[in-house]
């Protein structure tokens, strides 16, 4: 009865990173020419190069900055619309619809946002007699662009787990809450909280996955630049396989990936079993 499965998991999974670990040990002389044993070669030059750690320091400070912003905004909302009623409905179906739409799509609409001087935000600018940035040609500011766009995609579908996180907490704690006294925000802290650790901790688990898989949306707005300022670890990948004609060192950087994933997942699902395991305040 398993034996499909295991199939299916040993042909498009187990057997793919075999590929990608034997792949990373060997090297070309040049592209198409006999792949030679080279050991741990690929990973130093990996470690050396200063682009790898350029990706690897922006995928962390895009990590933070769109993660926790996101959940955020996603309690926010959720805490906001929980009510069921029309109005809700309708609002929790606007903040759902960037959902819908594909990565590419939601870049292309931030690319015209973007433009300099004749983007929708450059034109709303100047008649505030402001002008903004190069909001994606400027290093210091087109990372910064990159993360809201991911936030105003992931965080209406992270606001529909907390609204089902938020049914499971009853009612009468809440009236007890307000019957010793507590405001909105001792409710937030020693009540909704509480009940939404498990919530919290699924959530956490899929916004830190999204940030090492999702780079549709950098191949579109600024192709890793400027000055590698937005290059992120899967479009360094990208690049070494495809424009560098580099196999080794794109393999090499997929299991960084790989474990650096494992690792991230890992911890984050021990949260969230301690989560489950604590008992109900």
């Amino acid at each position: 009865m398993l034996a499909p499965s295991l199939l299916f998991l040993a042909l498009f999974t187990y057997w793919p990173v075999v590929q990608v670990l034997w792949q990373s040990l060997h090297g070309q002389a040049r592209v198409g020419g006999p792949q030679t044993f080279i050991g741990a070669q690929n990973f130093l030059k990996l470690f050396a190069d200063p682009a790898f750690r350029k990706a690897l320091g922006n995928n962390l400070v895009y990590a933070l900055g769109t993660v926790i912003p996101s959940l955020v905004l996603a309690l926010g909302f959720a805490m906001a619309l929980a009510r069921s009623s029309r109005v809700n409905a309708l609002f929790r179906a606007l903040f759902f619809l960037p959902v819908l739409i594909p990565l590419v799509a939601a870049a292309s609409i931030f690319l015209f946002l973007f433009l300099p001087n004749v983007g929708l935000l450059d034109y709303h600018l100047a008649k505030l007699a402001l002008s903004g940035p190069n909001w994606l040609g400027d290093p210091d500011v087109a990372l910064w662009s990159i993360m809201a766009l991911t936030i105003w995609k992931n965080a209406g579908y992270y606001m529909l787990f907390f609204l089902a996180g938020l049914q499971a907490v009853p009612a009468d704690a809440y009236e007890a809450a307000i019957l010793d006294g507590a405001g909105p925000w001792q409710r937030l802290r020693y009540v909704t909280l509480p009940y939404l650790k498990p919530t919290i901790g699924f959530v956490l688990v899929i916004g830190l996955l999204n940030v090492v898989t999702q780079v549709d949306h950098v191949f579109v707005l600024t192709k890793g630049g400027p000055s590698d300022s937005t290059n992120l670890l899967l479009f360094y990948v990208y690049q070494q396989a495809v424009e560098n004609y580099d196999a080794g060192r794109a393999a090499a950087g997929t299991l960084v990936m790989l474990a650096l994933l494992l690792v991230v997942t890992a911890s984050s699902l021990r949260t969230l079993e301690r989560s489950f395991g604590e008992k109900e305040p």
